[in-house]
């Protein structure tokens, strides 16, 4: 009789550890949920906070120009600020070139900011709109990749600099049978494949950015280098080129136009 005692006595008391422990189980797991919870609270907290206020930087920034020189001043890019942002940045392109060389093209609205005053700043935008699926389109069918776009501006790149040229050539066509106002500079440069930690890209981008800076609405203007890569390709024809003195690059370089 006490041996049935004590072994319901054993029984009761396993019953009440195993409820102990199922319960204390259920508190634990109820506590690291609310504790992940609160933690994921925070980080999204943290993120909105953070994202924030670049928001608001970005916002704020963009009422003052709106305020001071109207939309057209805030959707205007030019050459040299895709070559600053690129100088910055340093993007890894040398996935297009492994074996050598990148081409880098810079594109930009020739007078945009009298063309955007003479037609409105409603219209301004929707042909920016059009401008840049236009261009997507050219840089998609010749294998390039749009590096940056900003307002007005592209900075393309390219393996091979018959593709830069051949994108550039259908660009100018289809702004000719465009009759919107624009006339877009293209400018075209190659180099040695991007590397980050030194100065070879910054220097391909200067030079191509020097290069667009150089060119007239309506023209393809190349470097020599890429002319003389290109000089044998069927249907592509250059002017006798012109001498023009680069900014931060010694001396004078020939430049060549792409016959229309």
């Amino acid at each position: 009789m006490g041996v049935q005692i004590a072994a319901y006595v054993l029984g009761v008391v396993a019953a009440a550890e195993a409820v102990a422990l199922g319960v204390l189980w259920i508190r634990y797991t109820r506590q690291r949920a609310e504790l992940d919870e609160a933690r994921s609270r925070l980080d999204t907290k943290n993120m909105l906070f953070t994202g924030g206020r670049e928001a608001v930087k970005q916002v704020w920034q963009t009422a003052n120009i709106l305020r001071k020189d109207g939309l057209g001043a805030a959707v205007r890019s030019s050459i040299e600020d895709l070559a600053d942002w690129a100088e910055v940045e340093r993007p890894d392109l040398a996935r297009l070139a492994p074996g050598g060389k990148i081409v880098i093209a810079f594109s930009d609205i020739e007078e945009s900011t009298a063309l955007n005053e003479r037609i409105g700043d409603r219209a301004w935008v929707r042909l920016l709109g059009r401008h840049d699926k236009m261009v997507g389109r050219h840089v998609k069918k010749h294998s390039g990749y749009v590096v940056k776009s900003q307002g007005d501006g592209f900075m393309l790149a390219f393996a091979q600099p018959e593709q830069a040229v051949r994108c550039s050539v259908d660009i100018q066509r289809s702004l000719r049978r465009q009759p919107n106002g624009i006339r877009v500079r293209i400018g075209i440069h190659m180099g040695k494949s991007v590397r980050r930690g030194d100065d070879l890209f910054g220097r391909n981008v200067a030079m191509a950015a020097r290069v667009a800076g150089e060119a007239d609405g309506g023209e393809v203007l190349v470097s020599e280098v890429v002319r003389n890569a290109v000089r044998d390709v069927d249907g592509l024809e250059f002017d006798d080129g012109r001498d023009a003195e680069l900014k931060g690059f010694g001396g004078k370089h020939r430049l060549y136009a792409v016959a229309a």
